[in-house]
């Protein structure tokens, strides 16, 4: 079924909003793709300490694993704002659903042969599948209701994302560490080769299963009547923006570093939890037992975020935001100055702080940027690309211990709070500032 065209006057997302109320059922199908992107990147938090095992890895070249994850979102971002300029939101959905799915079969012969370059090949594409739903997704849910609600209605939609990231440890751990020699081993174990060959063939039923649901979801999308700017509108959308620089922006221009920093510190803490809480002064438990820990970390992501979606009817994002990046770095000191369970269930609950800030520096960062605000989401999805940097933490985490590693965590959260309480100002707001004074 096609999709209902939007072609009214003024701007493609003055249509959008116009048009919401009568596609309610839109934010609950948007839902779902939240889910979905949360759930494949958080079964990598399982996927890394298994390979790590299979391949026999350093930290550092475990933490690579990720990085090319995230340099994904660095090479599709801004080409992903670009096809959706020419096809639309619908059609670019089902685009990234459908590269997903190809990548995740990639998985498949990767384990089969096995093949660490192949691993990597197939993780790469997943995330330019990813890239492409992110830039499309999130400034859709963003501009289809009143611009003041804009970070209250992202991070409530961002709840069903943090779903995904809750309940994929629970079945990466089931099925990829629980049913390897790996997973179940004492940390530190040797392999067989015959053990290593096996674990590495874990992975094909989950990713299997994975490619199944994306070639079913890419399908309801692409029958669905998900309202879309119309061509017309993005032509003159693509007119109005020749008017207009993105630099004159001081929200995006320091929301662009602050995703960056962020996400270093969200991904670092995600892919090193099982390994920290593993150790014999931490909690010492095997990897499988690990995993369901890490369903508490992402379970506090999901939780804060509905919280913090409610929360920001009554109070500024900004400041919601500020008091989340103190709480944030406040733990993160605890995890790496304290051994124990301590030390663990700080690390834990830096997932609660965590929860708001992607969803709340994403519409900081593309509030009042009007026609601009594609190329904006675009350069903010790219940014993304900042949880590569935590190879850097794996090179920490071998050279002067993985407790101390987090130390670049806590300062990541610094950014933030920078970026709160001054970075996060519009240049209109600051320029009338100053015209009051």
């Amino acid at each position: 079924m096609p999709p209902a065209p939007i072609s009214k006057p003024g701007t493609g997302h003055a249509a959008v909003a116009a048009v919401v109320d009568n596609y309610r059922p839109v934010l609950a199908l948007l839902a779902s793709l939240f889910f979905i992107w949360g759930f494949i990147t958080v079964i990598n938090n399982t996927l890394l300490p298994h390979l790590r095992s299979v391949f026999d890895l350093t930290y550092a070249q475990t933490t690579l694993i990720e990085s090319v994850w995230f340099i994904a979102y660095l090479v599709a971002s801004v080409p992903s704002a670009k096809l959706i300029e020419r096809i639309g939101y619908r059609r670019a959905m089902v685009a990234g659903l459908l590269t997903m799915a190809f990548g995740s079969l990639m998985m498949i012969p990767a384990a089969r042969i096995p093949s660490y370059e192949v691993t990597l090949v197939a993780l790469f594409i997943v995330a330019a599948g990813i890239a492409l739903l992110q830039v499309a997704a999130n400034p859709y849910v963003a501009v289809v209701g009143p611009p003041e609600t804009a970070s209250s209605r992202l991070n409530l939609v961002q709840a069903c994302n943090s779903a995904g990231t809750t309940l994929a440890p629970l079945f990466g751990g089931y099925l990829i560490l629980g049913r390897s020699t790996g997973g179940t081993a004492e940390a530190g174990a040797t392999l067989t080769a015959a053990e290593r060959l096996a674990d590495a063939q874990s992975v094909q039923l989950p990713y299997l299963i994975v490619a199944a649901v994306l070639l079913v979801l890419a399908f309801v999308i692409a029958r669905s009547r998900l309202p879309d700017i119309s061509a017309t509108a993005r032509r003159a959308d693509a007119e109005e923006r020749k008017k207009h620089s993105l630099w004159k922006h001081r929200n995006l221009v320091f929301g662009v570093p602050a995703i960056f920093i962020y996400l270093i510190a969200e991904i670092g803490v995600a892919n090193l939890f099982i390994n920290f809480i593993s150790q014999p002064d931490i909690a010492g438990v095997t990897h499988e037992q690990a995993s369901s820990y890490l369903f508490l970390l992402w379970g506090g992501m999901m939780v804060g975020r509905v919280g913090g979606g409610y929360l920001m009817r009554w109070v500024k994002a900004e400041n919601l935001l500020a008091v989340a990046s103190i709480g944030a770095f406040l733990v993160m000191m605890m995890a790496v100055l304290l051994d124990g369970p301590v030390a663990m269930w700080a690390l834990i609950s830096v997932g609660l702080f965590h929860s708001i800030m992607f969803p709340t520096i994403f519409t900081l960062g593309i509030r009042g940027l009007g026609p601009l605000t594609e190329e904006g989401a675009g350069l903010l999805i790219m940014a993304i690309g900042g949880g590569a940097l935590v190879y850097f933490q794996g090179m920490l985490a071998d050279a002067y211990g993985l407790q101390t590693s987090f130390l670049l965590t806590a300062a990541c959260e610094l950014y933030v709070l920078f970026y709160a309480l001054w970075g996060a100002k519009p240049t209109a707001a600051i320029e009338a500032g100053h015209r009051l004074d």
